[in-house]
């Protein structure tokens, strides 16, 4: 036979094992584990845009072209060469430049991947226009385009610290 005092003990004990188990089952194992929820496209492009005219914004400043008018636009694939991520078209006289960045549609990395990739295109395309009134052949346009990557790294790495 079981006391009474020793099925009261137990009953309080079995009510917090279940709320324990409930609770485990409601929550999982917590946010840890809980994966980031991934923006619909059409809500991934409209990030992405707010966050190249924003970039364009800081480091057209920092690089010290606040007197051109610089547009950016994020683009398809047509829009662009083969095997690249962005463009600029510019002219100089008026100091006018438009510079073209992968659509987020087009992308298949991560969003916070995306928008540092989205960065550095839009620097490495501004560091042309500081390189625009030097001569250009295709010889020197791919010693340029090294030139380029490596100071747009080097620009976003000092910035990051």
């Amino acid at each position: 036979m079981v006391s009474k005092k020793l099925v009261a003990a137990i009953r309080p004990g079995i009510a917090a094992l279940l709320l324990l188990f409930a609770a485990i089952i409601a929550f999982g194992s917590g946010p840890a584990t809980t994966p980031a929820p991934v923006p619909h496209a059409d809500e991934r492009q409209a990030i992405a845009q707010r966050f190249v005219r924003q970039t364009l914004d800081t480091w057209q400043e920092r690089l010290n072209l606040k007197d051109w008018k610089i547009q950016v636009d994020l683009v398809r694939p047509s829009a662009l060469e083969p095997k690249t991520l962005g463009n600029i078209h510019w002219d100089t006289n008026l100091k006018q430049a438009n510079i073209g960045v992968l659509s987020a549609y087009d992308y298949t990395l991560p969003t916070p991947q995306m928008l540092d990739d989205m960065e550095f295109t839009i620097v490495h395309e501004l560091v042309h226009l500081h390189l625009a009134s030097l001569p250009r052949n295709e010889a020197s346009r791919r010693t340029e385009e090294r030139a380029v990557n490596e100071l747009a790294a080097a620009l976003l790495r000092l910035a990051k610290h």
